[in-house]
C-alpha cells in the first residue's frame, strides 16, 4: 500500500494533467473534487463551499447530501475562511460550533481556495468517518492541489 505522501504526489500529477483540458474554474473544481473523493479511501465527503454575498454556499461535491448554506461564522468551514488558513479537526465533536451536515462525519479538514488575485473565494471541505484522519501531509498536498484550480 502506498504511503500518504506518495499517494498525494501521484494524485497531484494526475490532477495537474487533467486540468490542462480547460481553464474554466468550475470544471477544474469539479474535477479536483471527483478525483480526490474517489482516490482517497478515507474521504467520506469532499466538496467546495463558495463565499457568495456574505454566505458560504455549497457548490460541487461528492458524498451524501450537503448543508446548502452554512450558518455564518460557525463551524470548521467558516473557521478556515475567517482565519484564512487550513483547519484540521481530529474530532469534530470537540470543535465548538461544528455544523453536522452528516452525523457520520468524525474528522475534517478545510482548505481555503484563492483566486488569481489571492482572494479567498471558497473552501475545500473534506470529512472522514474516522477520527484523526487528517494531518500535515493532507494540509500541504490539498493546499497544492487547490492552487492548481486558478493557475
Amino acid at each position: 500500500m502506498l504511503n500518504k505522501e506518495t499517494r498525494y504526489q501521484r494524485l497531484f500529477s494526475q490532477i495537474e494533467a487533467l486540468l490542462t483540458a480547460t481553464d474554466d474554474p468550475d470544471a477544474r473544481m469539479a474535477t479536483v473534487i471527483a478525483v480526490l473523493h474517489h482516490k482517497m479511501d478515507y474521504f467520506f465527503w469532499t466538496g467546495l463551499y463558495f463565499l457568495k454575498n456574505g454566505e458560504l454556499i455549497v457548490k460541487m461535491y461528492q458524498g451524501a447530501v450537503a448543508c446548502q448554506i452554512l450558518k455564518k461564522h460557525t463551524g470548521v468551514c467558516w473557521a478556515g475562511l475567517d482565519k484564512r488558513k487550513t483547519i484540521i479537526v481530529p474530532d469534530v465533536s470537540l470543535f465548538p460550533g461544528h455544523i453536522a451536515c452528516d452525523s457520520r462525519s468524525r474528522s475534517e479538514i478545510v482548505v481555503p481556495v484563492k483566486n488569481d488575485h489571492g482572494e479567498i473565494t471558497a473552501v475545500l471541505d473534506v470529512d472522514s468517518k474516522e477520527l484523526n484522519s487528517f494531518d500535515e501531509t493532507d494540509s500541504i498536498w490539498l493546499e497544492k492541489i487547490v492552487d492548481l484550480i486558478y493557475h
